[in-house]
């Protein structure tokens, strides 16, 4: 009876390499490495890619931070908070009318 795989090895070389034990047995760990492994390859690309977001996460509250010790600064001035106060929440002096003009295109902040 003839071997078949001997058969398939002389039509296609490259089968030569499965018949090899230490070949198969690294593609086997390599395997097991990439997609098996609680330290696999798709699982550090999931966690690199939640360590990004974080990071810009991070940027934006930094410069948020940034933002508020400026506007904190600025309203240590008692001009400043009269000018915050009229423009924020529309407060005015007594004896004083107010208009605001609306544009349709604009918004509210």
């Amino acid at each position: 009876m003839k071997n078949p795989f001997k058969n398939s090895v002389k039509k296609y070389p490259f089968l030569k390499l499965f018949g090899n034990r230490y070949f198969v047995v690294m593609l086997l760990f390599a395997f097991w490495i990439l997609f098996l492994d609680d330290a696999s390859f798709i699982q550090h690309r999931v966690l690199n890619k939640e360590i990004k977001t974080l990071e810009s996460n991070r940027d934006y509250y930094k410069n948020e931070i940034k933002n508020d010790q400026k506007q904190i600064k600025e309203l240590n001035n008692i001009n400043k908070v009269e000018q915050y106060a009229r423009e924020k929440y529309y407060m005015k002096r007594e004896n004083e009318d107010v208009y605001v003009v609306e544009y349709e295109n604009d918004t509210i902040k």
